[in-house]
């Protein structure tokens, strides 16, 4: 599996995003895994250029479509061996049935990581730096890393 970034809760926040896009490049990481709750698709648009699957969340309007090189899913997405999705009871039902090795969520906008046997269910924390430090995950070498801003 490649290295990947998990993201959540950008809430359009540009300049978090492009602190964590320029980490994301120093680290060479081609694929980003986002949660849930970009908010614009315009947002989107503009600042995603390396592949990227994106969970819809409570904020996102529900009529984003793909564009080049992003994929959108409404409810949860799946890439190899791991899940992700906005919402914490989505993750633990996908980490419950013990098909994935990772789930990620968002949402809540704190930084979790717990496992659920043998299943590592992790939350990234949030962009925004709403309630919590702006923070984000990187997935390397199937270990996990939280990076905050």
């Amino acid at each position: 599996m490649p290295n990947i970034a998990i993201i959540s809760d950008t809430h359009n926040n540009e300049p978090n995003l492009k602190k964590a896009l320029a980490i994301i490049e120093k680290e060479k990481i081609k694929t980003i895994i986002h949660c849930g709750d970009v908010s614009s698709f315009e947002f989107l648009k503009q600042n995603f250029s390396l592949k990227t699957y994106v969970s819809l969340g409570n904020t996102d309007i529900d009529d984003f479509q793909d564009y080049k090189n992003i994929k959108i899913f409404k409810d949860y997405g799946e890439l190899e061996n791991l899940a992700f999705c906005h919402y914490p009871e989505k993750a633990r039902i996908l980490a419950e049935s013990q098909k994935y090795d990772f789930v990620f969520y968002g949402h809540t906008h704190k930084p979790w990581q717990e496992n659920i046997k043998k299943c590592i269910i992790a939350n990234p924390g949030n962009l925004a730096g709403l309630i919590f430090r702006p923070s984000f995950a990187i997935l390397k070498n199937n270990k996990l890393e939280l990076k905050i801003l």
